[in-house]
């Protein structure tokens, strides 16, 4: 039987440091800008923003977490507020700070439809709120979504409930901003009031909620109300910014592929070394034995499949789909498991973690990625026929939109190309956010499945100029990001006729 052989990755590990070495990277630069804070509250720096890039999976929420705790210790802090574009993201945050902070002293702040939306037990840790006469008067931390912040007069309602802050203008010291660059400007400048200085903490490589590239404005076109906010103030005196220089969330031999999306940064290491994780596999037999072998090497693997019929559209790919089925079946059909060193909170290696499929815990084992809505119905169709066929536990296999799974982390992820079966590039298929939220997501190993001619579609398109704010994430011509994006994979071709 003929064997896919697969070529190795054009990009290479190169230099690189691993577990504390590059853990304590991010703890050096959150604390110069947690320092940066500080000094604004003692009176001794000028700045309005302070700004915490990082890339997917650096630990961004356990950093904005520990500036939370800093601001709260500080004498000229008498309160903060948490915001964030999703409830998706308030929440975990609310109960992270409110299980360090108490029920007393953490306000999670929602509409009256989200409030049966909550997690069981949530008011064990916290204060759940809908108005602003009912957020207990002293109270540190109010935690809401930025529309619920920009409702109509709900500033000054708070103001009236709480008072000002330690400032003595504004109700809050400092405005902490989750995920901070999928919060649009116009969204942020109604929000912005509530303090005197705005902390931003986040991924630079996620999708905004608006697309950027649609600008409203007619007037200053250096003035664009859709991109991220802190793309606005970035390089203004009056803003410190620093980058997380290390990841905690992929494979080693996975970091060439996350420097190609960061590829304007001085520097990036990963917390996981060579072997820290690996995949342990069933007894596999065909295009199937080999595509799984390659994807447990902890590589990023694409996988580009010629002679298949014609799809229905080059992003509702049916018969793509049926070739992604048939290689999940018999590894699900016969059982894995993820191995992985646990580290310590310094990245030294602490316990092993083993995860069977027959027993799933934590995050989700398998996750399918598609672009467009069509695209997950037909692989969510794939999952719960899989699902109810094998009897597989939950947790084991999942399927979702590219957009809605940015921010969550799985073990595998099998994904769809967004160029797969494109003739052109076009705004969609070439957003840099897409493609890095599909790409980062992954923990054990990445596979991406297209139709062949990847190479041919970039080689033969035209020039097109990137977004002119550098955003979602800094990117150069789309063709030359896809190419440079694509030689961090290794790469084979399985001929289906």
């Amino acid at each position: 039987m003929t064997r896919l052989e697969f070529t190795l990755p054009e990009a290479e590990l190169g230099d690189v440091r691993h577990h504390s070495q590059a853990a304590a990277e991010n703890v050096v630069a959150a604390a110069e800008a947690t320092n940066a804070l500080m000094a604004v509250l003692h009176g001794t720096a000028p700045y309005e923003k302070v700004l915490l890039r990082a890339a997917a999976g650096a630990g961004k929420s356990y950093a904005l977490v520990a500036m939370v705790g800093q601001a709260l210790a500080n004498p000229n802090c008498l309160r903060v507020a948490v915001t964030a574009f999703a409830n998706k993201q308030v929440i975990p945050l609310a109960q992270r700070l409110g299980a360090v902070y108490g029920k007393g002293q953490v306000c999670l702040f929602v509409s009256e439809k989200w409030r049966p939306k909550l997690p069981d037990g949530i008011d064990d840790d916290l204060t759940v709120v809908t108005k602003s006469r009912d957020i207990p008067e002293d109270v540190r931390v109010v935690l809401g979504v930025s529309h619920k912040f920009r409702v109509f007069g709900e500033r000054d309602r708070m103001l009236a409930r709480l008072g000002a802050g330690a400032n003595g203008e504004r109700i809050f010291d400092v405005l902490f901003v989750d995920e901070a660059w999928q919060l649009p400007l116009h969204l942020f400048t109604g929000v912005e009031g509530y303090a005197p200085v705005a902390v931003g903490v986040g991924d630079v490589g996620q999708l905004p909620p608006i697309d950027p590239s649609e600008n409203p404005w007619r007037g200053d076109p250096g003035y664009n109300p859709y991109r991220a906010w802190p793309t606005a103030y970035e390089r203004q005196e009056s803003t410190f910014s620093r980058d997380l220089p290390a990841v905690w969330r992929p494979t080693a031999e996975q970091l060439p592929l996350w420097r190609a999306f960061y590829g304007d940064w001085d520097q990036l290491d990963c917390v996981a070394a060579p072997g820290d994780r690996s995949i342990e596999l069933p007894t596999l037999a065909g295009v199937a034995s080999d595509v799984w072998a390659a994807v447990a090497s902890g590589r990023p693997t694409l996988l580009e499949v010629a002679g298949l019929p014609d799809p229905e559209a080059p992003d509702i790919d049916q018969p793509l789909l049926d070739v992604l089925e048939r290689l999940l079946r018999p590894l699900l059909e016969g059982g894995f498991a993820t191995v992985e060193r646990t580290y310590d909170d310094a990245g030294d290696p602490d316990d092993e973690l083993r995860v069977e499929s027959s027993a799933p815990h934590g995050d989700p084992l398998v996750v399918v990625l598609a672009t467009r809505n069509q695209a997950v119905d037909d692989a969510t169709a794939i999952v719960e026929r899989l699902t109810e066929e094998l009897d597989l536990p939950s947790g084991v296999l999942l399927a979702s939109t590219v957009d809605s799974w940015q921010g969550q982390t799985n073990r595998i992820t099998v994904a769809l190309h967004p160029l797969s079966g494109a003739d052109r590039l076009d705004d969609f298929n070439s957003a840099f956010g897409r493609l890095a939220v599909t790409c980062t997501r992954a923990t054990h190993g990445l596979l991406l499945l297209a139709r062949a001619g990847l190479d041919q579609l970039l080689d033969d398109a035209a020039a097109r100029p990137g977004t002119p704010f550098g955003e979602p994430g800094t990117r150069a011509l789309p063709r030359q990001t896809h190419q440079r994006i694509l030689g961090a994979f290794q790469r084979g071709v399985w001929n289906e006729s």
